[in-house]
């Protein structure tokens, strides 16, 4: 399995665009879609999904491009899926003053589950850690997990958001993630890998 990180968007959202011998995923198309286009086209292999991590406008930003372009299933909470077309719940509307458009991406998704999952050729769990947002979710893989907004490298995700819950946040990573194997990967939404350990040992918001 091959994992690569694109910092896009005004806000450097990552969408991570993951291979293995067959296929490929993306998750996350957070903006950019010529990047994510040109990357794929480097891959050299069909796209078999689109995950979404939740629906904030930062994750969003590129979806619509990018699922004309693909024509696959695209995957996301069901707490979130009206979040979609909406900028007061996805929180673009709240940012027009500083120039950023409101995003809004007609899509039909499928609802995730928690629990066992395949797309395509990829098998992972789901994993639901509500806090940053009612329908975030988690995707972990054999040896690494990707957190969206709810664990970052020394962070956590905000709490100030529509429908965001700190104490949901806390118990999320504690009960989700911080149960996995010390030697897991965490690819957040935001910034650089970490792992399990190094969040459990130093993260100032939540040690383990």
């Amino acid at each position: 399995m091959n994992i690569r990180t694109l910092p896009l968007g005004m806000l450097e959202t990552n969408c991570y665009i993951l291979n293995n011998d067959t296929g490929v995923l993306i998750i996350d198309p957070s903006g950019e879609a010529d990047v994510i286009r040109q990357e794929v086209d480097r891959i050299g292999l069909p796209v078999e999904a689109i995950l979404l991590t939740h629906a904030h406008y930062d994750h969003i930003g590129a979806l619509e491009e990018t699922a004309r372009t693909y024509g696959v299933d695209i995957w996301l909470g069901d707490e979130e899926t009206d979040w979609l077309s909406d900028p007061g719940k996805n929180g673009s509307g709240k940012y027009t003053d500083m120039g950023i458009e409101p995003v809004s991406a007609d899509v039909e998704v499928k609802v995730l589950e928690e629990g066992p999952m395949e797309a395509g050729s990829f098998k992972f769990d789901v994993l639901h850690t509500p806090g940053h947002s009612p329908g975030s979710m988690s995707f972990r893989f054999a040896d690494f997990v990707i957190s969206g907004d709810v664990l970052f490298s020394g962070g956590i995700g905000r709490t100030d958001l529509y429908m965001s819950n700190h104490v949901d946040l806390i118990n999320s990573i504690r009960e989700k993630l911080y149960v996995m194997d010390a030697d897991t990967d965490v690819y957040p939404g935001h910034g650089p890998v970490t792992t399990i350990r190094e969040e459990k040992a130093t993260n100032p918001f939540v040690r383990g």
